[in-house]
């Protein structure tokens, strides 16, 4: 019998690259991947659109898209994390010389305010330097992945043609939030940023969630095994990623490379574990803080996030 065969969307990425090029497939399955150049744009495709059949996805668009009935569920594989402490840049002109300075001020949010990137920093921002994220405006360049979103209301649009960068030098915005900035003057605001993430990831176990994959709920319903098969594939090209990487035998690594590197060097474990349970306090932790920001109302039982049949595998 013929492999079924799934429109599939996720970054070429070094835990993926055996899936992108035929060395792992999913047994019974064939991904057909769609290369989509600016991955967010696919994030919003399929939550408005469900115009792929699996797709990589932001976990806190999934969490926004779950509460909103969309009809898509996540497996519990964690393509990318980060790190973003130093996602917070400002300008010294401002003023603002320490997080808590940020209160009654306007802060730049690159996109929309579901970003998950900006929830982890919002949440570094309230829960380690004390900023009540109600006294700070939030202010967006973009518009929300789920359409039926509606934002707390100290969340505004930019004005129209204008970028947080060119905002933040003309002191209109005290700070923002997942830029890159090139002006000079701009600098992170919390100093020695990827040693305080790397110490916050010592002390606590901090070590944000960026990414998962979501397939649609009626090929779940239609392919009871295709769940374990999809996940078994991530599993098995990760695997051969990160056996790679505790050799050093990645040519060019990237700086995500490089991270992910660093990451087993501290822990002495694999840096991209997949699985509900050895990711439940991070897991717990994003919905919290996406709670918190009023992301979504209430949390949601973990178990309804995730395909039945993977809830106890581990990779």
């Amino acid at each position: 019998m013929a492999p079924v065969r799934l429109k599939t969307v996720t970054r070429t990425q070094g835990n993926n690259e055996a899936l992108k090029d035929g060395r792992v497939t999913p047994e019974g399955f064939q991904f057909d991947f769609v290369e989509v150049p600016v991955l967010v744009q696919a994030f919003r495709r399929m939550v408005r659109a469900e115009e792929f059949d699996v797709c990589e996805m932001a976990f806190t668009t999934y969490l926004c898209a779950k509460a909103h009935g969309k009809r898509l569920t996540a497996l519990p594989i964690f393509l990318v994390r980060g790190f973003h402490h130093g996602a917070i840049v400002h300008n010294p002109a401002t003023g603002i010389r320490t997080p808590d300075e940020l209160m009654g001020r306007r802060v730049g949010v690159n996109r929309g305010y579901t970003v998950t990137a900006g929830v982890w920093a919002r949440g570094i921002l309230a829960e380690e330097y004390g900023v009540d994220l109600k006294r700070v405006t939030w202010v967006l360049t973009g518009d929300e992945h789920v359409a039926e979103y509606r934002p707390p209301a100290n969340v505004e649009p930019a004005p129209p043609g204008r970028t947080l960068e060119d905002m933040l030098a003309a002191g209109e915005i005290a700070a923002a939030v997942g830029i890159t900035a090139t002006q000079p003057g701009i600098s992170p605001l919390i100093a020695e940023a990827d040693e305080v993430a790397l110490e916050a990831l010592r002390s606590r176990g901090l070590y944000p969630i960026n990414h998962l994959v979501v397939v649609r709920d009626d090929l779940l319903d239609a392919h009871p095994t295709l769940a374990v098969a999809v996940f078994e594939a991530f599993a098995a090209a990760k695997r051969s990623y990160t056996e790679r990487l505790r050799r050093g035998d990645i040519q060019n690594p990237s700086a995500t490379d490089l991270m992910y590197r660093r990451v087993m060097e501290v822990t002495g474990e694999d840096p991209l574990p997949y699985g509900i349970e050895p990711n439940r306090p991070m897991i717990d932790k994003l919905i919290e803080y996406a709670v918190d920001q009023r992301i979504i109302d209430q949390p949601p039982d973990v178990a309804d996030l995730f395909a039945a049949s993977t809830h106890r595998l581990t990779a």
